[in-house]
């Protein structure tokens, strides 16, 4: 088979993993705190031939920095992100990392997330409330008031980037690396009262849709015309 056909499946399915990454950006537009994905390529080079060839790699995910808009809410449990830290919530599939910063107190007066994860401070652990406190105050170093007294503080952690990952609720992403609890809040910190919308812009998402499809019909012409042109051969010579 000719080598311009691998070369162009290389291509195909690069393109497809980019396609299913913005398709996932578009249907996450308007998740709290959802961090929009891309996806890195990079090039194998072949010498197998008397000649090199380069192929695709299958590519890796890697999700924005960027900050969203924030929406007021007015809700005391309610905090956005600043800077680029996650807040950690502790589930039954281990700790998560997010930045949907919606939040609740239970009857026993336990912080956790929309979806009963809770959250946890800079040293790993749950955050209790005074049932009977009323509302807290949070500060931008994430630090909690209730009634006039201190009742912890909302731990923030930094997540190396470019590192592997997995995708979990609540916006949540899982790191391959554990991340590191910030201690400067110089950049990052909390506000209370609002939440983060993702970082998506959906207008450009359904530009780079359209860039990838078009260069995936031309991968898939390229193919075609090739395989064509196998044919017309092997009729010609099996002619003879």
């Amino acid at each position: 088979m000719d080598t311009g056909l691998y070369v162009a499946l290389s291509g195909q399915l690069a393109l497809d993993r980019r396609m299913t990454t913005i398709a996932n950006n578009v249907a996450n537009a308007g998740t709290v705190g959802f961090r929009a994905e891309g996806v890195s390529f990079g090039e194998i080079v072949s010498r197998a031939a008397s000649f090199t060839t380069s192929f695709a790699t299958p590519g890796r995910e890697h999700f924005s920095t960027a900050s969203g808009g924030l929406t007021r809410t007015g809700n005391a449990f309610d905090v956005a992100v600043q800077g680029k830290g996650f807040l950690a919530l502790a589930t039954p599939q281990g700790t998560i990392y997010s930045r949907d910063g919606r939040m609740q107190m239970l009857a026993d007066g336990q912080l956790v997330s929309l979806n009963g994860h809770a959250v946890l401070d800079a040293g790993g652990a749950p955050i209790q409330f005074d049932p009977s406190g009323g509302e807290p105050k949070i500060a931008y170093d994430g630090m909690i008031h209730q009634g006039g007294k201190r009742m912890g503080a909302i731990g923030l952690f930094t997540i190396a980037e470019g590192q592997a990952y997995t995708r979990s609720d609540n916006a949540g992403i899982i790191p391959a690396q554990e991340p590191e609890p910030v201690v400067s809040f110089a950049n990052d910190g909390f506000a209370q009262g609002f939440v983060e919308e993702a970082n998506v812009n959906p207008v450009h998402e359904m530009v780079r849709l359209i860039e990838v499809t078009r260069a995936f019909e031309g991968l898939q012409s390229l193919t075609d015309d090739v395989g064509t042109a196998e044919r017309n051969a092997i009729q010609t010579l099996g002619g003879k």
